[in-house]
């Protein structure tokens, strides 16, 4: 999309992918922290795109797409993002903490898309990434704070999360250079055929990094372990993602991310409600900024022409 050019508006249809896409990820946090007691991080990423990528691998057809781009998407939204995210979690990191230190991808796909594909970036989203700027930073107070919640975290675990964000704003770039070279990739065939690509890397650093004795503990795991890998694997990594891309195929990126502050909403109310992580003070000042972020973001262009529009 040429920095001319208008921006398409958001249907009504694209915004319930919208919603649904946030409510999916807030609560894969809850299912990682879930999955993780009985996998290590390396074996739940490997479990995870196994099993989204078959059998749907042999009923969806490869999209025509260069390989260049699905190995991209594999290694940066899979490895990447997921690897990180998943040590995040094992090492020191609440599930609700950890959904929104994730939205800092926000950012970082702001800056990239500016960099690399000179997208811009109105008023309004400027004026909600200011909002969640401030909502993530309450969140960063009620870490840093000394009756914050720092015991529930560590140092690493912060660090490996922001890794994460990283690597999910890179993936965003990765799908809008994909749908320039290819106009007609199809969103579902793009996901189940990059979920090739992470399985036989974790399989690797498995065998790797896991001691010995818990190569095998997988096996020992409660319904409650697969049933939550079932949902990393087709709600959250095919269903999620299918609508993500379908998404950033259509809009520009840095129009696309700041839907994902949505995401950390759902993220602290499911570790409330199912993990019994506590709420801070801090944390609902950060909620109700990010709520006012997305608010900006969605309406704030027309709110905006309002403002402007002579009485």
């Amino acid at each position: 999309m040429s920095a001319d050019a208008a921006p398409l508006r958001f249907s009504h249809r694209e915004l319930l992918s919208a919603l649904c896409v946030v409510v999916i990820w807030g609560l894969n946090f809850v299912a990682m922290k879930i999955g993780l007691r009985d996998f290590t991080p390396f074996q739940l990423g490997a479990a995870r795109y196994l099993v989204a990528a078959f059998p749907l691998v042999l009923l969806v057809r490869r999209p025509q797409v260069a390989w260049k781009w699905l190995l991209l998407y594999g290694l940066t939204q899979g490895v990447g993002q997921f690897g990180f995210l998943f040590f995040a979690l094992q090492v020191g990191m609440t599930a609700g903490l950890a959904s929104v230190l994730l939205q800092t991808q926000v950012f970082i796909t702001a800056v990239l898309g500016f960099w690399l594909l000179r997208e811009q970036a109105g008023r309004a989203l400027q004026m909600g990434l200011l909002l969640a700027c401030l909502g993530l930073m309450c969140f960063g107070l009620n870490y840093l704070g000394p009756q914050g919640d720092a015991g529930h975290t560590t140092f690493w675990g912060f660090v490996l999360n922001l890794c994460a964000a990283a690597l999910w704003a890179s993936s965003n770039i990765v799908i809008r250079k994909a749908r320039e070279d290819s106009p007609h990739l199809d969103p579902l065939g793009f996901v189940v055929w990059s979920c090739l690509v992470p399985i036989l890397p974790f399989v690797a650093l498995s065998l790797a990094v896991d001691p010995p004795a818990l190569r095998w503990h997988w096996l020992q795991a409660p319904w409650e372990a697969w049933l939550s890998l079932a949902y990393l694997a087709w709600m959250a990594s095919v269903l999620g993602y299918m609508l993500w891309t379908r998404l950033m195929q259509r809009h520009a990126a840095n129009r696309v991310a700041p839907f994902s502050l949505g995401v950390p909403v759902v993220g602290l109310s499911a570790g409330y409600v199912l993990l019994g992580e506590v709420i801070t003070a801090w944390q609902w000042a950060g909620i109700a900024l990010v709520v006012a972020a997305l608010a900006c973001v969605l309406g704030g262009e027309r709110w905006l022409l309002w403002l402007r529009r002579p009485r």
